[in-house]
């Protein structure tokens, strides 16, 4: 590979990239990524916690207790993902002939597109544009003279519409989720990442809903930084460059917002895709598996911290509770030479367990949607951890690893509530408790060039690999993706 150039240098300055992380990124995807090491699928009573109905009802209470109490409760929403792919069937519509127009028209799911454009929420805004055909219809959604759609980012477009003739975007339903289990001292922060440049664009949209919760809710914006973005390869296996010879970047996937995250002060905070909303009508059933999920997290989180401080005090009594806890919430079996250790051995040991940020990961019941899935990993160190793997993590060419994934019962629907603060209540620093190894390679074209790229370790991937982790079943109910637009014609996103 050659080396980089001091004109390459330069321009890694003004984007904030070192020339050593670069250099390594260059090489990671020359060598391409080791799949991850499934061992076994994640299901209930190995690895997924099933809560009952009573008993969600319990922890929610001792939810809105802890927030009574002053806990400190924030939101997290990915929103910088444009709703391109969200659009891509009308691009594809707008980009085929007259004819092959004509033949989609007559199947689905144009027939049902085209018929029910006026369930979707953006129908009036739509009709005002008087479209005059249906290739006039696509044209207004995506174009710039028309919605705009097909640029805008996914938390921009309408979602639901109510009966009182009120339209939500996806942005504007989680401000409204917010105030149902994200409230403390009647107050919430909701924290989006945007695309850069459209700060302003999504103030201008949450304006109005802000004012009609009277100062409830305080958003905060940041962008994926242009720091996280990753190098590329050509063919040639050359730093793929443009024609002015700057090396060509992309971005790193979500896992770059890992640093976003970490800026976040709150107690706890609950991170959710900006797609994945509910309308209205849904929102207690969705709240209230919040709070679940919220109150299972905190509660092994107090146990944690109490074990930490007493071990911070030369409580030796400490040793066995963590152990305890190491063995039944973990399932990691104490390691027999630092069961009979020194004191200090053994604290060293439990620190290096315990003393990390904490995730809950709600999971669904594997319905065939697209994504990641929980499973029991094997480290590096022949320990088996949770982590949420995706399948472009995964060799699915081996029949072992496919009879695993096919043998998946639950899936991630990114349903997270976290603990960020250590037991001194200061914020960890989360970029070490990342797992680099867990990127993988992607092929882009880019400029007419095919390209070989990478994606970081995903926020709720490898980005968390290094966390403890619990997951916990959530009623399907609560997942309710946008990917396409015609999922916004599913009863879950209707009046």
């Amino acid at each position: 590979m050659t080396k980089l150039t001091p004109k390459d240098e330069e321009d890694l300055r003004k984007r904030g990239k070192s020339l050593q992380e670069t250099e390594e990124q260059l090489q990671r995807i020359a060598q391409g990524f080791a799949p991850t090491a499934v061992r076994r699928a994640a299901t209930i009573g190995d690895g997924i916690t099933s809560i009952s109905e009573s008993e969600a009802q319990s922890l929610a209470v001792a939810y809105d207790a802890d927030v009574a109490a002053g806990l400190s409760v924030a939101k997290f929403v990915p929103a910088s993902g444009a709703a391109s792919r969200m659009f891509k069937p009308l691009h594809q519509y707008a980009g085929a002939s007259a004819d092959e127009r004509k033949a989609m028209e007559s199947q689905e799911p144009w027939k049902t597109f085209f018929g029910r454009q006026n369930d979707f929420a953006f129908a009036d805004k739509l009709h005002a544009l008087k479209a005059k055909s249906n290739a006039d219809i696509v044209d207004k959604i995506l174009s710039d003279n028309g919605l705009a759609y097909g640029s805008h980012p996914k938390g921009l477009v309408a979602f639901h519409k109510y009966a009182d003739g009120s339209v939500r975007t996806a942005a504007e339903e989680h401000i409204y989720e917010a105030l149902e289990y994200c409230m403390s001292k009647g107050h919430s922060l909701v924290h989006y990442t945007v695309p850069m440049g459209m700060e302003e664009e999504f103030k201008k949209t949450l304006a109005p809903v802000l004012s009609k919760t009277g100062g409830k809710v305080e958003v905060s914006y940041s962008i994926q930084p242009p720091s996280t973005d990753v190098p590329a390869l050509e063919t040639d296996g050359l730093p793929a460059r443009d024609n002015d010879g700057h090396l060509i970047f992309r971005p790193g996937g979500h896992g770059a917002l890992i640093g976003n995250l970490s800026k976040i002060d709150a107690d706890a905070v609950f991170v959710k895709n900006i797609d994945n909303v509910a309308h209205g009508r849904l929102m207690q059933q969705t709240a209230l598996w919040k709070k679940v999920i919220a109150a299972f997290g905190l509660l092994r989180k107090r146990m944690i911290d109490s074990i930490l401080l007493r071990l911070d005090k030369g409580e030796q009594s400490a040793v066995k509770e963590a152990f305890d806890f190491i063995d039944r919430e973990l399932k990691l079996n104490t390691l027999s030479e630092i069961a009979s250790a020194d004191f200090e051995k053994q604290k060293a040991y439990i620190y290096g367990i315990l003393d990390r940020p904490l995730r809950v990961c709600g999971m669904v019941k594997n319905e065939g949607e697209p994504g990641g899935g929980p499973f029991w990993v094997e480290g590096k160190d022949g320990r088996l951890s949770l982590q949420i793997v995706e399948s472009a993590q995964m060799n699915l060419d081996d029949p072992n690893v496919k009879k695993i994934v096919n043998g998946s019962t639950h899936f991630n629907p990114v349903d997270l509530f976290c603990c960020l603060k250590d037991r001194n209540g200061k914020n960890y620093d989360l970029k070490k408790f990342v797992d680099p190894d867990a990127g993988f390679q992607t092929h882009k074209s880019v400029n007419g060039k095919d390209v070989t790229g990478m994606e970081l370790p995903g926020l709720w991937n490898g980005a968390m690999a290094y966390w403890l982790t619990f997951f916990v079943e959530v009623p399907v109910i609560t997942f309710n993706p946008v990917k396409t637009v015609m999922d916004l014609l599913r009863p879950v996103h209707q009046m």
